[in-house]
């Protein structure tokens, strides 16, 4: 019938997805972020890549490292689950499941993530993720999280003490070169 036949095109449209080389890409780089492995994820990116998030709105190429550098020295708990990784030579996605505790205020925070990627040359120049903010402030912070998290003056302050904590570790890590895990 013409509907199996819409589903065996969709499958194969799945699976030739899935096995393309970007998406070989992709999941290595969810498995070293879940073993807290920056230079093994810096190295997936290309040398002018580019990273957006709610709470990182705009990293270059060098921002996008020292990121991954902190988060994952901060995650001494991190667990990762990536799923649904599909992509071609372009672009790609991937939905992922980030927990860990929030070392500001110590609490359990499971973060649902779907990413999307731009490739070049077998590496990622662009990365956004997006995930509710909202619902992040709400597991982060609690109850203020929850009552205050969908006013814009709250998301921006968290935006901002992530920019200022990006810029103390960058600080404090000057002498890593994060171009030379590329």
């Amino acid at each position: 019938t013409a509907v199996e036949r819409a589903h065996a095109a969709a499958f194969r449209l799945m699976s030739d997805a899935a096995s393309h080389p970007n998406a070989a890409l992709i999941a290595p780089f969810y498995d070293a972020l879940g073993r807290r492995d920056a230079a093994t994820m810096i190295a997936c990116y290309a040398s002018d890549a580019t990273f957006s998030d709610p709470v990182f709105p705009a990293l270059d190429a060098a921002g996008v490292a020292a990121m991954w550098e902190m988060l994952c020295a901060r995650g001494k708990d991190l667990a990762v689950v990536a799923s649904d990784v599909a992509a071609d030579a372009e672009n790609g996605r991937a939905h992922w499941v980030a927990t860990y505790t929030f070392s500001a205020t110590g609490r359990r925070v499971e973060n649902r993530i779907d990413a999307r990627f731009t490739f070049r040359d077998g590496r990622i120049v662009r990365h956004e993720d997006r995930f509710d903010l909202r619902e992040w402030l709400r597991q982060a912070l609690g109850f203020k999280g929850a009552l205050l998290g969908w006013l814009p003056a709250v998301q921006n302050a968290t935006r901002a003490q992530a920019a200022t904590a990006l810029a103390d570790w960058r600080g404090r890590n000057a002498n890593s070169d994060p171009s030379s895990h590329r």
